[in-house]
């Protein structure tokens, strides 16, 4: 591997791959993009198609590739919305004069189009045309009109063309096309200077040396929500309980075991901008541990259980050490509304998701289904309903509006 840095570890990058020869270079870019950690969702125009495959680009991005506006299935899966929604860039590369005229006009008659005029994301446009057309009045005007809207331009190169003719028009290097992608997402996010709690995972309260009580939570979503808030700039501390994950790339990251050890960790955390306690703490543990295994075939053992400490309540009290931010995490099997709205009144937290984990079809799933219920400048619970979505995409929604809450404040 030519480059084994992990400059853009994390980032979702949309790819629009528009027509034109210079759309070879598009697989080149997948590649490097890949090799920095980047995760690449592709859209490729009818015109990309006539000189790059869908196999070609699904199979370098490892990711299904999106063609098709009026794809029920599609739409289903990963609507034109939310293409946008769940990346932190669109790149178009090659954009052809055809699409950066509709891009200019705010037309939307096939996907590519559609989904970058419903983006809230920074777009990059790299343009690949012959010389007299991209220094046409009309081409200029339009790459003008689109620097006005804030949209992102690398410059073509001057060489010699496919066609023969030698100027500038050419698609820039791959290399200075990522150069640019590295650039962009080395700024100071809209988290910078924030401090962030996140716990993670479940606890384990021992019985004897080898049994515990303990959950199903496998962290997933936890850990996916301490990277996304790091990808906003915040720095973060993750608190997680036993999981088979790896710790997440540039966070620091703090093991424990049981529920008392948690709150140990996250008292030392404060005090934190923003605390998102996402982890499934075990609500009771035994109030004795046995020094030995217990055997089977002896008197029945006599399991008393204790309560242990409410680490969310004792983040979200009142004081000087008291995050501006506190997200609690509700996973019930039934009443989920009900549950939630108490539990956002009973632990002082500002915001809660909660999820319905009925049948235990969340635990261990690469998907989420949940609603924000948040408490309103008047005291008023608003409740947001996604989705099912991946969690990491819902850990992004996550960290978008706690950054727009940030913001306004």
């Amino acid at each position: 591997m030519e480059n084994s840095s992990f400059s853009l570890q994390g980032r979702r990058i949309l790819l629009v791959i528009s027509g034109g020869i210079a759309a070879y270079k598009s697989l080149d870019l997948i590649r490097r993009l890949k090799e920095r950690g980047a995760t690449v969702r592709c859209i490729l125009t009818k015109g990309g198609a006539e000189f790059v495959t869908p196999l070609s680009v699904s199979s370098l991005s490892g990711e299904k590739v999106y063609d098709d506006l009026f794809s029920l299935t599609d739409e289903h899966e990963m609507g034109h919305i939310r293409l946008t929604r769940t990346a932190d860039l669109a790149v178009v590369a090659p954009a052809s004069a055809n699409l950066i005229a509709r891009l200019a006009q705010g037309r939307a008659d096939d996907l590519a189009s559609t989904t970058l005029l419903a983006s809230d994301k920074p777009i990059l446009v790299v343009p690949a045309m012959n010389a007299k057309m991209w220094q046409s009045e009309a081409v200029q005007a339009n790459i003008a009109v689109l620097a006005a809207r804030g949209t992102m331009l690398v410059r073509p190169g001057t060489g010699e063309m496919a066609c023969g003719e030698v100027g500038e028009g050419r698609m820039a290097e791959v290399a200075e096309i990522v150069a640019d992608i590295e650039k962009y997402f080395a700024q100071p996010g809209p988290l910078s200077g924030r401090r962030a709690l996140v716990t993670s995972g479940p606890t384990h309260e021992p019985l004897d040396p080898v049994r515990f009580i303990g959950n199903r939570s496998s962290g997933k979503q936890g850990h996916a929500i301490a990277a996304a808030l790091a990808r906003e700039g915040a720095a973060v501390t993750l608190v997680t309980g036993p999981v088979a994950l790896p710790d997440p790339a540039g966070i620091r990251t703090i093991h424990v075991q049981t529920a008392r050890e948690m709150l140990e960790a996250c008292e030392a955390a404060l005090p934190a901008d923003i605390a998102v306690c996402a982890a499934a703490v075990a609500d009771w543990r035994p109030a004795e541990e046995s020094a030995q295994k217990l055997k089977k075939g002896a008197a029945e053992p006599a399991l008393r259980l204790v309560e242990n400490p409410d680490i969310l309540a004792m983040i979200a009290r009142e004081g000087n050490i008291r995050p501006r931010l506190v997200v609690g995490f509700a996973a019930e099997t039934e009443k989920a509304d009900e549950n939630a709205r108490r539990k956002l009144a009973g632990k002082n937290c500002d915001w809660i998701v909660v999820n319905d984990v009925s049948g235990g079809a969340v635990f261990d799933a690469d998907e989420n289904k949940v609603t924000l219920l948040a408490r309103d400048s008047a005291g008023k619970v608003v409740t947001e309903s996604w989705d099912a979505m991946p969690k990491d995409d819902v850990a992004r929604l996550l960290a978008a509006r706690v950054s727009d809450h940030f913001k306004a404040a």
